[in-house]
């Protein structure tokens, strides 16, 4: 029997869910309006906005303590990473942060780090579908299953963004640029196996505390099924002309035309991320169907 409560909690849940929603499509989309907002200010929306989306909604499916530790790993493990990475260059690439995304941890941004949280969130959900039973106990293969497809949902997500966010806005620059519009193919290696470890430690957390899932009544993914698309949507709105130059140059002095990096990652985000969207969705469906027959 489910808590008398659970009418108005839920009621809450989606209230939050839709203001979180709605500050991260306002985010993606004053990335390209003209204003006088600073960037960073921007970058700060959009990230933050993430992070909450991945703290509430995560409360519904893992409770607060689960999405708490889930967070914790995010941020410790990424803000480690990241720092080896700036200082020794392995294992993204040689590379350094600028204003962008204010201020450092070390080497690295805070808001950098906070960005983990946010796609990492949403990324394991649609794992979670794409999988199969979005509910059943993290044991078995799937300890190893979900994280192994969740950081392929995620590194689609990166290698939509990265060469926006490097080689055209200087939030990072890669010192030897790179194949990929600048950006060198050793940064999504590195990104599989930095977002594989998160996965892999947050999937054994689970396995020894399988209580931690909410299944009753069961909270929907499909609001990080619709966040994903949202942020796939942003990187496709990036096509739209607005104040950046038509040409960047990497450290190396090659020159990249910003309309061939906003169109590849518009191409990534609709046929890349939106085929791991379809799939979920597809999932989903037919999870729904099945209940209600």
């Amino acid at each position: 029997m489910s808590s008398p409560l659970a009418g108005p909690r839920h009621n809450t849940f989606r209230i939050a869910l839709a203001l979180i929603l709605a500050s991260y499509a306002c985010a993606r989309i004053l990335e390209v309006a003209p204003t006088a907002i600073p960037r960073t200010a921007i970058v700060a929306l959009d990230v933050l906005s993430a992070m909450a989306f991945a703290i509430v909604d995560g409360a519904r499916h893992y409770r607060l303590r689960g999405i708490l530790a889930f967070t914790a790993i995010c941020f410790v493990v990424g803000n480690l990473v990241e720092n080896i990475g700036v200082i020794t260059g392995f294992p993204f690439g040689r590379y350094y942060f600028v204003e962008l995304m204010g201020p450092k941890l070390f080497h690295v941004p805070v808001l950098l780090g906070l960005a983990y949280i946010g796609m990492a969130y949403v990324s394991w959900t649609l794992a979670r579908l794409i999988v199969g039973n979005p509910y059943a106990p993290v044991s078995g293969l799937r300890v190893a299953g979900l994280p192994l497809v969740a950081s392929f949902v995620m590194v689609a997500w990166d290698l939509a963004q990265d060469p926006v966010w490097a080689t055209v806005l200087h939030g990072w620059v890669w010192r030897d640029g790179g194949p990929w519009f600048g950006v060198p193919i050793s940064n999504y290696l590195g990104w599989y196996g930095t977002v594989f470890t998160i996965y892999l430690l947050f999937a054994l957390y689970l396995r020894r505390r399988p209580n931690l899932l909410v299944a009753a009544p069961p909270a929907s993914p499909r609001p990080a099924l619709f966040f994903y698309l949202l942020c796939a949507a942003g990187n496709a709105i990036q096509t739209i002309p607005h104040a950046v130059p038509a040409v960047v140059e990497d450290p190396t002095g090659k020159q990249w035309l910003v309309a061939d990096i906003t169109g590849a990652s518009a191409l990534v985000s609709v046929l890349v991320m939106g085929a791991f969207a379809a799939i979920a969705w597809v999932r989903l469906s037919k999870r729904d169907e099945s209940a209600t027959d």
